[in-house]
C-alpha cells in the first residue's frame, strides 16, 4: 500500500499559472510600444507555447486524478 504525500501537488493552480504566463508571453508583443521590448518578448514565443501546453496538461492531469478519486 503506497502512502500519500502529506502535501497535495496543487497541479491545478500551477497549471493555471503556466497558462497565464504562456498567454501573456504570446499576447504581450501586440500591446508593447517599445520595439526592443516587442522583439525581446516576441522572440520567446516558443517558451510561451511551451508554458501554455504545459499548463493545459497540468490542469488536465489534475482533473483526471480528481475524477478517478471520486470513482473510488
Amino acid at each position: 500500500m503506497a502512502s500519500r504525500p502529506s502535501r497535495a501537488p496543487r497541479m491545478f493552480e500551477r497549471g493555471l499559472l503556466c497558462i497565464l504566463i504562456g498567454a501573456a508571453v504570446l499576447i504581450a508583443p501586440h500591446f508593447l510600444s517599445s520595439p526592443s521590448w516587442r522583439d525581446m518578448i516576441g522572440g520567446a514565443h516558443v517558451v510561451g507555447w511551451f508554458a501554455l501546453v504545459l499548463g493545459i496538461a497540468l490542469v488536465a492531469v489534475d482533473l483526471v486524478q480528481r475524477l478517478r478519486g471520486k470513482e473510488r
